[in-house]
């Protein structure tokens, strides 16, 4: 059997959820921006299916998809050179992933942690959308016979199950179609902590607004919530390893070091031996320079929905014509009859 060579191309989706905050922006779609170029396709899509894998109000879930995909504009992709799409206008998401639901085994989904800390004791009442989700993930990719996606700790399994499916569907049925996706893990900050403890990631359910900044706020409120961000009494280290035992300190160098695209050791070079009461008014400049544009284009496009609109119908004929030939390939192979008629 010979070799695939497969279209470079790229695929990552966030969730609808609401509340758009640093932690989305340095640790996707800032990366998401990067990754822009000639040299991969790239595909970007707010994944409203995953979303209702527990219950959404209605109203908010329209609201945040719009709002998600202002975010994705405003951070820098181009939807014209990037696909970007919410994936519910793209039915051959939920097609193939039906078909991925029967190649992977109930054991590989029992065993995804995310399955167990969001069902938790309540198995039983969680929704059966919530068990699947990773083969609704699997299908996501695989349906742009993606080769390239860019995640984060919290997202690694789940693209290892990926690939599991990938293999045993070439396997099965002796074709070589899917590619074994690669994952793209990097930068100083694909995982931002709370303002408050740097033991718990940046989450928009914490109950403390200063926890958190959200791509909403404007310049006075990033400022504001960098000058009261947890610390501690001593000096910043001037090597990696004097950030040993200091979430807080580690947290801030991450996030300075992923605005002003520098390693780690490159700011701490550069401000070691600073207290913080120098560090943080830095950080905030940094911040407010990087941020609050974002914020401001983010409100002008939700200024005309009608325009959001647009631009995800559009994203998702673009998605369509690459999904759909593969979907219907996917078919042909397993036995479907009638599979790529128009």
């Amino acid at each position: 059997m010979t070799e695939t060579k497969f279209t470079p191309r790229v695929f990552s989706g966030i969730q609808p959820s609401g509340n758009l905050h640093l932690g989305n922006y340095l640790g996707a779609l800032k990366r998401f921006v990067d990754m822009q170029g000639p040299e991969m396709e790239t595909v970007y899509c707010m994944v409203d299916l995953h979303a209702i894998t527990v219950w959404q109000d209605p109203k908010e879930l329209a609201h945040s998809t719009r709002e998600l995909c202002a975010g994705f504009i405003a951070a820098g992709i181009d939807p014209e050179q990037s696909i970007l799409f919410n994936q519910s206008q793209v039915p051959e998401h939920a097609q193939l992933a039906w078909i991925f639901n029967c190649v992977a085994r109930m054991g590989w989904m029992q065993r995804m942690t995310q399955w167990k800390d969001k069902a938790g004791k309540n198995q039983q009442n969680a929704s059966l959308g919530l068990f699947a989700y990773p083969s609704l993930m699997a299908a996501d990719i695989l349906v742009y016979h993606a080769t390239h996606v860019p995640v984060g700790d919290d997202q690694k399994q789940h693209l290892e199950l990926t690939r599991d499916i990938a293999i045993k569907f070439n396997h099965d049925y002796g074709v070589d179609f899917f590619p074994i996706t690669e994952p793209v893990i990097e930068g100083a900050a694909t995982r931002v902590m709370s303002l408050r403890d740097g033991g718990k990631k940046m989450s928009k359910s914490d109950p403390s607004d200063m926890s958190r900044i959200n791509m909403t706020d404007d310049a006075d409120t990033i400022a504001k919530k960098i000058r009261k961000a947890k610390t501690d009494p001593d000096a910043l280290p001037s090597d990696v390893d004097g950030l040993e035992g200091r979430p807080e300190a580690r947290n801030l160098v991450n996030i300075y070091a992923a605005l002003s695209d520098q390693t780690v050791e490159q700011v701490l070079a550069e401000v070691g031996g600073k207290q913080f009461g120098e560090f943080k008014p830095m950080l905030a400049d940094l911040a407010v320079a990087k941020l609050s544009p974002i914020s401001t284009e983010m409100a002008r496009l939700m200024g005309d929905q009608a325009e959001i609109d647009r631009i995800l119908d559009r994203g998702a004929e673009r998605a369509r014509e690459i999904a759909a030939p593969i979907l219907s390939r996917t078919y042909e192979i397993v036995g479907m009859v009638g599979a790529g008629r128009a």
